[in-house]
């Protein structure tokens, strides 16, 4: 449980981080939007992201994990389409965008003081 909401905290901050410093991320809305964006990441992140590596594991053996960052960026791609509030035009900044969510949900456990 503790790991969900770790997941929700860390896409609602790297979102919000992304929206304020990388050009062509854009976000209108209320920070209510924010918080059920970041939700919607977090379920897509527990349930739908471990069948995808489970999937496309020949992938990601052969590109030695890189496949991982298209599975990453196709989730944030999935939760932009999905919410028109969230505006990221552009492929690098959904690069830029999915590294942030990644180093935030990297470090959060870290910071947090427990184990991953």
């Amino acid at each position: 449980m503790f790991s969900f909401i770790l997941k929700i905290a860390s896409g609602i901050l790297g979102l919000w981080i992304a929206i304020e410093f990388i050009n062509g991320v854009s976000f209108y809305g209320t920070w209510q939007d924010l918080l059920i964006i970041g939700l919607v990441m977090g379920v897509l992140n527990v349930f739908i992201k471990p069948i995808l590596k489970l999937v496309t594991l020949p992938l990601r053996m052969l590109t030695l994990g890189l496949f991982s960052l298209v599975i990453n960026v196709g989730i944030i791609w999935a939760v932009d389409i999905f919410f028109p509030e969230l505006i990221i035009t552009g492929i690098v900044p959904l690069l830029w965008t999915t590294l942030i969510v990644w180093a935030i949900g990297f470090l959060l456990p870290g910071v947090s003081g427990r184990d991953r």
